[in-house]
């Protein structure tokens, strides 16, 4: 077995957990294509092309308070702003010879979780691992909105928003391990949520979009970071020595 095939099954494997998390939190999605109109069917090819749950929650919001087509592509791009920053960390991550063909299906799929995972893996991402944890974590994003749109109000509403915490709680576990090894990447972490919490209760930034905000503390708070606590290349050293 090569390297490539070993790093794609640990990505399968690795992305069990997201695929588990994206397919209770989809359901709720699928609840809300529903309620716009959309079919089953519809709403998970909806979700196979875009994998995120703010944008998808905009698009069918909008849809179903009859927006024309621009409003939801520029409400949709706001959303999903912060996947072009992450989009570009982990451009960084990937060989410089690494072809454009692989750097443009890695960018399809380029998550919260998925580059959690990806970001943290040894040395050079091997495209082939974020391959494996996209292989299962799409078709359960895609099929958790089309059994929560065909469940429609079987089940209660609260019920199903209730799923979503566990999105929240595998981004934790993607975050706490680092964050217990490191106190500089805890004390970013926490300056991460006060800043947050903060943002979004300040009356200054009330007409500001939280995809828009997440975006310029994610900038602000990356730069400080890089500039007080830079992050030493052992690889380059050891190529320039």
């Amino acid at each position: 077995m090569n390297n490539s095939q070993t790093n794609f099954r640990r990505g399968v494997r690795d992305g069990m957990p997201i695929a588990l998390g994206y397919f209770a939190v989809a359901f709720t999605l699928g609840i809300a294509a529903r309620n716009a109109g959309f079919s089953a069917l519809q709403a998970m090819v909806e979700s196979l092309a875009n994998n995120a749950s703010a944008g998808e929650y905009a698009v069918f919001s909008l849809v179903s308070a009859g927006a024309g087509y621009w409003e939801v592509a520029v409400m949709t791009l706001v959303a999903n702003a912060r996947y072009l920053l992450m989009s570009c960390s982990l451009s960084q991550k990937l060989a410089p010879e690494t072809p454009l063909r692989h750097r443009m299906l890695v960018a399809f799929d380029v998550t919260d979780e998925i580059f959690g995972i990806s970001i943290a893996f040894p040395g050079r991402l091997d495209p082939w691992y974020t391959y494996g944890a996209m292989a299962v974590a799409i078709p359960g994003w895609g099929l958790g909105t089309f059994f929560g749109a065909a469940a429609g109000s079987v089940l209660p509403l609260r019920l199903m928003s209730a799923l979503s915490v566990g999105l929240y709680g595998m981004f934790l576990a993607i975050i706490v391990p680092p964050a217990r090894e490191s106190r500089v990447v805890r004390g970013l972490v926490l300056l991460s949520f006060a800043a947050s919490f903060i943002a979004g209760r300040w009356a200054l930034l009330a007409g500001v979009s939280s995809g828009v905000r997440t975006i310029f503390l994610t900038v602000a708070i990356s730069l400080g970071a890089a500039v007080l606590f830079p992050i030493k290349d052992p690889e380059g050293a050891a190529e320039r020595a």
